[in-house]
């Protein structure tokens, strides 16, 4: 039985052992590895100036906005005058755009909240809050 229990270990010991050493070569040893590396960074670079070229609605001038497709003098000038945006789907719900202009700026816009509407918010409770 004893002997039996010493197989069964070995048995497992070599069986992690092989599993172990095929995973690091899979991983970071092989010829695949650095091209993997390369195409990741390749890929988060692209996010990133994918995020850098997006027009932020609530501070773009009416230049940047009017750039966009399907966005003219007129609805850059209506995206103006609607903010502040808390999200970029503010521009249907506040009836700005058209879904069809929409769907066309969607992926290029983003929708920055301002950092003073927040302090604003929390001055004006303080100040009622307090008493004088």
């Amino acid at each position: 039985m004893l002997q039996k229990n010493i197989r069964f270990f070995g048995f497992l010991i070599a069986f992690a052992m092989i599993a172990n050493m095929g995973y690091a070569q899979g991983t970071a040893g092989g010829k695949d590895a650095p091209a993997a590396k390369k195409a990741t960074s390749g890929a988060s670079a692209e996010k990133k100036t994918k995020k850098a070229d997006l027009v932020d609605i609530n501070a773009a001038s009416k230049d940047e906005l009017t750039a966009l497709p399907g966005i003219g003098d007129a609805y850059s000038q209506k995206i103006i005058d609607g903010r502040p945006y808390n999200t970029k789907r503010d521009l249907l719900t506040k009836k700005i755009l058209p879904q069809a202009t929409y769907d066309q700026v969607k992926d290029k816009i983003i929708a920055h909240h301002a950092a003073g509407t927040g302090e604003k918010k929390t001055k004006t409770k303080k100040d009622s809050a307090s008493p004088k």
